[in-house]
């Protein structure tokens, strides 16, 4: 028995980027994950970047996620190879193909008009 998976939770760097590659439409993230440990009494905070990509109807979805925004993302690990033109050699990079994305951000505050009416006017109670 095998298994791929993969659960990320961070926030992303910048805004979802939609590409197109052989008539095929996708969307790339870029995803930080923070990690930290204590060495000689401080501690010392590692940043972690995953491109993640998304296909199919999840990557309508994707598309509308902005910087900053805090998700989980949920696939499988996967490398590809491709030539670079710049440095005439092949490179290997490692991306998480994204099968689903929970949206983690908070609702934001309600400001004074949306928020619970459960005071009475002065006038109502005098009758």
């Amino acid at each position: 028995m095998y298994q791929n998976k993969v659960t990320l939770i961070g926030f992303l760097g910048s805004d979802a980027e939609v590409r197109t590659n052989d008539n095929r439409s996708f969307t790339t993230l870029s995803l930080a994950t923070k990690s930290s440990y204590k060495k000689d009494g401080k501690y010392i905070s590692h940043t972690e970047w995953h491109r993640c990509v998304v296909f199919g109807k999840l990557s309508e979805f994707a598309k509308t996620l902005t910087k900053r925004a805090h998700i989980q993302v949920e696939g499988e690990l996967r490398s590809r190879e491709y030539d670079s033109k710049k440095t005439d050699s092949k490179h290997r990079v490692w991306e998480i193909r994204v099968a689903s994305i929970l949206k983690l951000d908070r609702a934001e505050k309600a400001g004074p008009e949306d928020q619970a009416h459960d005071e009475i006017p002065a006038e109502e109670t005098a009758a």
